[in-house]
């Protein structure tokens, strides 16, 4: 069995299947350039056997009441022996007896048609003869004498040596031809590959000689029409990097940023509190403190939430997605949450009645909705309302008392450390996580007004039907 050559590059697969069509080409052609030679072989020998035949055929004679056949002693030694091959003949009267040449030359076969090609009663069929293949006429002779009336039947016999050499010789011109343009054809096609691929290969250059940091555009090397989507698509991908990494770094600033100012002030509070000696201070600032640490763990919690959400995002997009019930999520965390809002004074309803399945990453799911219920808590006065709600096809939203957001600033919402009143005690990752939760779940999310003049979050899922599998 034929394997493919251990060489991974282009050039050497191409010249191996070329080769294997070459090769399959030139045996058929090999093939069909020797049955074309013996058939041309056996149009130019047969007629050499029909006129031998005639030659003895005018030689036939009657004598002493009987047929004799008159082959001079020339013409037998040159039907006796052929320069390529040998040749054999009988006459039979029209009583099937020998009467002149060799014996037990094969007869015509039953069935045998007499040739077209010739205007002779003449039949051509194969046979075996001591032991060897040969090409046989069968040519009967009108014999009409005052007392013998019949035909005579001429049998000549070549062995087939100089069919076969010259049926040889021409499949073996056509496979030298063959080969050598196959050659030509192997070579032609290496040096065009190799010309084609001298693009690619300077593009390697070009990205081997960058930095590791550097992911700028690849150049604009001159690249067939062909490879030039190949070259988009790796720019693409490299301009993806280049944000990511953007991303990350402007993520980490503002993550210091935000880090050391409380970290700075509970520091100060802190020292502050240790210079002084009255203990109601002394207490005073350790609540104080204590609220500031509330602060920061809760940023970092916001901050480890964001590393979970690429975790996932990338456990959605390798298919690790689970069916779930979106009316079963909120309702948990509605639970999970009442206690909260009780205790601010706020009343939380719930309205998920049916089923609602989507796809996703419950870890995820469950953050976007502690974030935006939480967010509404945090923006509805006491006294006030916020509602979840999921209705069909798969659609959450969260509705509050509160303020609202203004059209111009729901937009920048979600930005990641953006905060409406920087003075505020948020960190301004609430809205953001929501947002990078959406992507990772292929969902669309909106700012709506509320029907009490609040603000109404609408995040829209895509289905699946039924809860199939």
């Amino acid at each position: 069995m034929l394997k493919l050559p251990t060489h991974s590059s282009l050039r050497w697969r191409l010249l191996w299947n070329l080769g294997l069509l070459l090769t399959v080409l030139m045996l058929a052609s090999g093939l069909s350039a020797y049955w074309n030679g013996r058939e041309a072989a056996d149009t130019a020998y047969d007629r050499t056997l029909l006129a031998s035949a005639r030659t003895i055929a005018a030689g036939l004679s009657q004598r002493d009441g009987g047929l004799s056949a008159d082959v001079p002693y020339v013409a037998l030694d040159t039907f006796a022996y052929d320069s390529a091959g040998r040749i054999y003949y009988q006459v039979n009267d029209i009583d099937k007896k020998l009467i002149s040449g060799y014996e037990n030359l094969p007869a015509p076969p039953p069935g045998t048609l007499r040739t077209d090609d010739y205007p002779a009663l003449a039949s051509f069929y194969n046979g075996r003869y001591q032991g060897q293949d040969v090409r046989v006429v069968s040519l009967l002779k009108p014999v009409s004498e005052p007392n013998m009336n019949g035909m005579a039947e001429i049998r000549v016999a070549e062995t087939e040596e100089a069919r076969v050499r010259m049926a040889r010789s021409l499949m073996a011109d056509t496979l030298l031809r063959l080969g050598m343009l196959g050659m030509g054809a192997l070579v032609l096609v290496w040096f065009t590959v190799s010309a084609a691929l001298r693009p690619l290969e300077r593009l390697r250059t070009a990205v081997e000689e960058r930095q590791p940091d550097d992911l700028r555009a690849l150049p604009l090397v001159e690249v067939q029409r062909e490879l030039r989507p190949l070259v988009g698509a790796l720019n693409h991908f490299t301009e993806r990097l280049r944000v990511q990494f953007e991303r990350q770094a402007q993520f980490i600033a503002d993550a210091a940023h935000e880090l050391r100012t409380p970290l700075a002030a509970l520091k100060a509070r802190i020292e502050l509190g240790l210079r002084d000696t009255d203990p109601a201070n002394w207490r005073t600032t350790l609540e104080s403190a204590a609220q500031g640490t509330d602060r920061l763990t809760h940023l970092a919690n916001q901050l480890l939430s964001l590393a979970r959400i690429e975790n996932g995002a990338r456990a959605i997009a390798e298919g690790g997605a689970q069916l779930l019930d979106l009316s079963q999520l909120a309702r948990e965390l509605g639970m999970a949450m009442a206690p909260l809002a009780h205790a601010r004074g706020v009343a939380l309803a719930l309205e998920a009645e049916d089923p609602v399945w989507l796809r996703g990453e419950p870890t995820l799911l469950n953050e976007l909705l502690s974030n935006l219920v939480d967010n509404a808590l945090a923006h509805t006065p006491t006294g006030g309302n916020v509602i979840l709600r999921v209705r069909a096809p798969c659609i959450l939203e969260v509705e509050d008392d509160g303020l609202g957001i203004p059209e111009t600033e729901r937009e920048r919402v979600f930005e990641r450390f953006y905060r409406r009143q920087q003075q505020g005690a948020g960190s301004g990752l609430g809205l953001a996580i929501v947002g990078e939760i959406c992507r990772a779940h292929l969902a669309q999310i909106s700012l709506h007004d509320g029907a009490e003049g609040g603000l109404k979050v609408r995040v829209s899922f895509v289905p699946v039907q039924n809860g199939a599998q």
